[in-house]
């Protein structure tokens, strides 16, 4: 026992030092992208200027913004890691999510503003001059810009950084942008033709949708999306290994931030076990499934099955069948307990959404009553939230 609690405060020392690790990721980042973003930005106002290039100086806004992400993602990372408080009991990792919110709405600004340019430009055209030093600062801002955004992206995955990955992917984009740049001058000086505004105008549209598509993963991440189905099969699969546990239902995550998951499941015991054995057990759960995934199980509900009547268990069985013969509406059937004495009976149903659940538990009800009927039936619909179908 004393090895055992030995090894459980190394693994919770490891999982705050995997904490600090992240912040520290996230900030160096951080300043990193800001950095060489303000120096991009710099150059290329210097040649767009000099050059009278409206593409030029738009990729150059697009840094700048680029720039002031990378300060709002470090900033949002700071505010998430504060502890929690009275008014805040479960922490403030959602503030990253909040960031990720504001750089979205930075990008889908800048992308407005750069299309408005454009459009101007367009309307009224004015000829770039290109020079080789120009040319030359655009080429590595292309290479620097692929770099960035692989290091960042790569240590977005390490961190499990959302508004860093969204950070690197738009590096990634950026450097795309600012080819087509290049592309557009050096046409330009090879046959005369000016793209300028018009290439303008297509930086400014995938600015937008940049900015659209980060809003759309931000505000699902804020509604709350359908758990990992790989983490939920891991969590199951670690209660269900548990000797008295015969089956984990209804597992319900809630994400306060990256990293910060909590969650609730119904577990099924056998009716023989005292309730100092199911809290002996339920708080060996909780340290096992924190432990190993870094979830905290924060509340479980109990089922208890019957374990010592035959006839119970026939009932069970032949309940089960009535049930699951709906597939088109039933995933899964559970917590079935039968009071023989009391003519009683109750099980939950995971049905799929989209389901007309009264008409489900009208149909159910008259199936199940046929079969049994001298007894009470009481039939708990659950939905599909642990992605079972």
């Amino acid at each position: 026992m004393e090895n055992q609690e030995k090894h459980d405060i190394a693994e919770i020392q490891q999982f705050r030092k995997q904490a600090l690790a992240r912040d520290r990721i996230i900030l160096h980042t951080s300043i990193l992208g800001v950095a060489v973003n303000v120096l991009l930005a710099a150059f290329k106002a210097m040649v767009g200027l000099t050059t009278n290039s409206i593409a030029i100086l738009l990729d150059a806004v697009n840094n700048l913004t680029d720039a002031l992400s990378s300060v709002i993602t470090a900033a949002g990372a700071k505010l998430g890691r504060r502890k929690p408080d009275r008014e805040h009991p479960f922490g403030h990792g959602r503030i990253e999510y909040l960031s990720a919110m504001i750089i979205a709405a930075i990008v889908f600004y800048a992308g407005l503003t750069s299309l408005w340019e454009s459009g101007k430009k367009i309307l009224e055209p004015e000829a770039a001059e290109y020079t080789t030093v120009s040319l030359a600062i655009l080429a590595v801002a292309v290479v620097v810009k692929i770099v960035l955004g692989r290091y960042v992206k790569r240590q977005g995955v390490a961190a499990d950084s959302g508004a860093l990955k969204a950070s690197g992917a738009d590096a990634m984009f950026d450097a795309i942008l600012s080819f087509s740049v290049l592309a557009t001058a050096l046409l330009y000086l090879g046959t005369g033709i000016s793209l300028e505004a018009w290439v303008g105008a297509i930086i400014s549209v995938f600015i937008l949708k940049s900015g659209i598509d980060m809003m759309k993963d931000t505000l699902s991440d804020i509604l709350g999306e359908r758990p990992d189905p790989a983490l939920v099969t891991k969590i199951k699969g670690l209660l269900a290994a548990e000797p008295e546990i015969r089956g984990a239902y209804d597992l319900m995550l809630n994400n306060y931030g990256p990293g910060r998951n909590y969650a609730s499941v119904h577990i099924e015991l056998p009716d023989t076990m005292t309730v100092e054995q199911a809290d002996r057990l339920t708080r060996r759960i909780h340290d096992k499934v924190f432990l190993q995934t870094g979830v905290r199980l924060m509340g479980v509900t109990v089922y208890s099955y019957n374990t010592g009547d035959p006839e119970a268990i026939a009932m069970r069985k032949r309940v089960y069948q009535i049930v699951l013969a709906h597939r088109d509406w039933i995933i899964q059937v559970h917590g079935f307990y039968v009071d023989r004495a009391k003519k009683e009976m109750r099980f939950d149903v995971v049905v799929k959404f989209g389901t007309d659940i009264p008409a489900m538990l009208d149909t159910l009800q008259q199936e199940v009553q046929r079969d049994f009927p001298d007894y009470a039936i009481l039939i708990d619909p659950d939905m599909d939230i642990s992605a079972l179908g």
